[in-house]
């Protein structure tokens, strides 16, 4: 006997990289430079020189203990401290190293939070679409029932209405992603006031807290002069969740957090089911190399103008042809209309053309594409004519 669910997730490949094994086979079959392969998210910017220097200095001079034994769970003193002093920083808030648990990336420190909050099998967790797919599977996987707020069409914040239905007796957390992976978009203050507003009322309403659940791999990835604030300036009950595999471009190294800011209610408990949570589900603790590099690193921010060049390359180019795209803040993803008002089949056609992008229904946004633009500049150039045919064949 095996557990079906366990069983399905692992023979079924997200959309996502059955597309990149599609790449594989037919860079084989055509050449790599004849394949437009959009459908990673996986950064082509190096990592930042301090990151290999960390590297080095950590292998040189820290006792092989230090960089490839067991640390605490929650990780190493010094590199929570490294972490605090950099958010204290940047946003005025008061943290030290007790508000941190160091984890294997992102995933990690959402699945960890999610079994922290998930309470019995009625309760629920809200993703508000476009939403990153894998949240399904996080929340599923422990036990608890994914509830989908649909887009906002408009300007990809939120569908404030359906939100405020959404939320129950049942609900126990919120997970939102700023700037967001597929859109680009990035929550106003507006929208997360309105937000925090809205969490308020409806805890008091029903008795217990409903937390947020902040995922921010893209949070150093903003163009122009916009930040991302700090979530739980709005919305006590927020944690976040981090990773820095696209801000150090080290996605294979598997290197994040989970910050539990002293103003949640009950902060230490939080934190301490956090803990137990990731005990529950085996994660030992973060690789200590790792944590010696985020110690040296914690306020090393990349150099995005790459990452904008290719935005605004390919942003206006495909405007230029008629296709209809969301202007992204931040992350490295261009989201699309499909010409054809079919993503999937759009999909299919573009496959026929060697052009791999990701159709965003399983987002939660049927009718839109995702780009990822974290590519050389060079192959956006070489792929602007297959988008151009796409276009032609869908008029």
């Amino acid at each position: 006997m095996l557990n079906e669910y366990a069983l399905h997730c692992g023979k079924v490949r997200s959309e996502i990289r059955e597309l990149f094994e599609i790449g594989r086979v037919k860079k084989q079959q055509f050449g790599e430079e004849n394949v437009y392969d959009f459908s990673l998210g996986n950064p082509s910017v190096p990592p930042p020189k301090e990151v290999k220097d960390a590297f080095l200095d950590a292998l040189e001079t820290q006792s092989a203990l230090s960089v490839h034994g067991y640390t605490t769970a929650a990780g190493s003193n010094d590199c929570r401290q490294a972490v605090a002093e950099d958010l204290q920083e940047r946003y005025g808030e008061d943290l030290n190293f007790n508000n941190f648990y160091m984890t294997c990336g992102a995933t990690a420190a959402l699945v960890s939070c999610i079994r922290a909050f998930v309470t019995d099998e009625n309760s629920e967790v809200i993703v508000i679409a476009p939403y990153f797919p894998e949240y399904r599977i996080f929340v599923e996987g422990c036990g608890a029932k994914l509830a989908v707020v649909s887009p906002d069409y408009k300007d990809f914040q939120v569908n404030f209405p359906e939100f405020e239905k959404r939320i129950n007796a049942n609900t126990r957390a919120i997970i939102i992603n700023t700037p967001n992976n597929p859109s680009g978009a990035m929550y106003s203050e507006k929208t997360l006031e309105h937000m925090a507003a809205i969490l308020s009322k409806k805890s008091r309403e029903f008795g217990h807290p409903i937390f947020l659940i902040s995922d921010e791999p893209y949070r150093e990835l903003v163009y122009g002069d916009r930040r991302a604030p700090f979530i739980p300036q709005f919305y006590d009950n927020t944690v976040i969740c981090y990773s820095y595999s696209k801000s150090l471009s080290m996605p294979g190294d598997r290197i994040g957090y989970v910050c539990v800011p002293s103003r949640v209610e009950d902060w230490e408990d939080v934190m301490a089911a956090v803990a137990g949570a990731a005990r529950g589900a085996g994660y030992v603790c973060a690789p200590a190399i790792m944590q010696q590099v985020i110690k040296r690193c914690a306020k090393v921010r990349p150099d995005i103008a790459i990452y904008e060049a290719n935005r605004n390359l390919l942003y206006n180019e495909l405007t230029k042809m008629g296709y209809e795209c969301v202007k992204p803040d931040g992350a490295f993803y261009l989201f699309v209309k499909a010409p054809n008002g079919n993503s999937q089949e759009f999909s299919r056609m573009a496959q026929d053309e060697n052009l791999l992008i990701v159709s965003a229904d399983q987002f939660g946004c049927p009718g839109y594409m995702r780009i990822s633009y974290c590519v050389d500049k060079e192959m956006i150039v070489r792929s602007l004519p297959a988008f151009r045919t796409l276009m032609e064949k869908c008029k």
